[in-house]
């Protein structure tokens, strides 16, 4: 099955309202579209987030980069395929760009190899596609406009529960140390003691000890409640200080969504930076590095917990046992934008906390070519 064509193509996505997080506006989202068609008549599909801007960018890596480089070759080639865009592609940037771009391109080989087998991508993985996967309803971010954040949590809470999600994830840090807790204590007045509720601080603080005195306050008025995690508290850079907290806090330390390669990670891992890893599909280098790094943190009893992308990470949660759970956006709530370009019968769906797979082959998803044309008509 050989690779003929490897398209890409950048589509922007505006939020509804603007929306903020610690350290940056968020008015659209843009992303990165791959289509790869090989001899046998099999199309693979994959997609990467490429954030606030310059998505274009990302489309001429892939043109210019990396398309050069594997048409023509064994599309069941995956690993041949990954390590060959790596190093011819040492002097374009180890990471950034165009690994983001590599993730994308590596996720539509998966799915054409799953989709030329007949099967699920949790299925060809090994893994069972009819048990529910656990995720939790992620959300919690400022929007513009809020007059009472801790309110808008609070009723953002209700709309989880009323969807069946029991655990729940809120932002940090765009907020004094006292205005977020004023926010987690709403969320977890909603919650009670039927459910979790993780953190995310988005990279907010800017040294250890500013991090320890906002999760200090978090836990004070946390009381009884144990957090679930407190997710990049520092810059991803700082590995030391995230091993520092480790040692230092209570809260289970999350971190690893901006990390790529199996390089980032082995560092993390090595450093005891982290107590539960948050591996990103179209960030770490694709499906062939994300089997890679989760294979290293079950061999270090790590836990996962995916960022973003549940479409996917459903699948590969399936067929990994140590990931605890996916991360969900209901799409309603428009923060989180990435299925109102997907077909809506092949939407993720879910019920009773969990998200289920559908036993579509690959991973499960098709563009709506309709949604994108509208998108990119706008966008131009």
């Amino acid at each position: 099955m050989k690779i003929v064509s490897v398209s890409a193509r950048d589509v922007g996505v505006p939020l509804k309202t603007p929306t903020r997080i610690s350290t940056r506006e968020i008015l659209a989202r843009h992303y990165l579209l791959i289509n790869v068609e090989t001899d046998e008549g099999v199309e693979g599909i994959g997609y990467a987030y490429s954030g606030t801007f310059g998505g274009e960018a990302f489309v001429k890596v892939v043109e210019d980069l990396i398309a050069p480089l594997i048409i023509g070759a064994d599309a069941h080639d995956v690993t041949g395929i990954w390590a060959r865009v790596y190093q011819e592609g040492l002097l374009a940037g180890r990471r950034g760009l165009l690994i983001r771009a590599l993730s994308a391109v590596d996720i539509a080989l998966w799915d054409a190899k799953a989709k030329s087998a007949g099967l699920p991508l949790a299925a060809y993985l090994g893994g069972d596609v009819t048990a529910p996967v656990p995720a939790y309803a992620s959300g919690g971010y400022y929007l513009a406009g809020e007059a009472e954040p801790a309110r808008a949590v609070r009723e953002e809470m209700e709309l989880n529960r009323e969807r069946g999600f029991t655990d729940h994830k809120i932002k940090v840090g765009a907020l004094p140390v006292a205005g977020d807790a004023e926010r987690i204590a709403a969320a977890l007045e909603v919650i009670g003691g039927s459910g979790r509720l993780a953190i995310d601080a988005n990279n907010a603080y800017a040294d250890v000890p500013e991090a320890l005195a906002a999760i200090r306050e978090f836990e004070r008025v946390a009381s009884d409640h144990q957090i679930w995690w407190y997710e990049e508290p520092l810059s991803p850079d700082k590995i030391a200080g995230h091993a520092d907290l480790v040692r230092r806090v209570k809260t289970p330390i999350a971190t690893g969504e901006i990390h790529q390669t199996r390089w980032d990670f082995r560092q993390l891992i090595e450093n005891r930076a982290a107590d539960i890893l948050q591996l990103d599909v179209g960030v770490l280098g694709g499906i062939t590095e994300y089997l890679r790094v989760a294979a290293a943190a079950d061999a270090f009893d790590l836990p996962t917990a995916p960022h973003w992308h549940a479409n996917v990470h459903a699948q590969l949660a399936a067929a990994l046992p140590n990931t605890v759970t996916v991360e969900h956006f209901i799409l309603e709530k428009d923060i989180y934008n990435f299925e109102r370009i997907v077909t809506e019968e092949t939407r993720l769906r879910y019920a009773d906390g969990a998200v289920l797979l559908s036993g579509r082959p690959g991973i499960g998803v098709a563009f709506d070519e309709d949604m994108i044309a509208f998108f990119s008509r706008a966008q131009g």
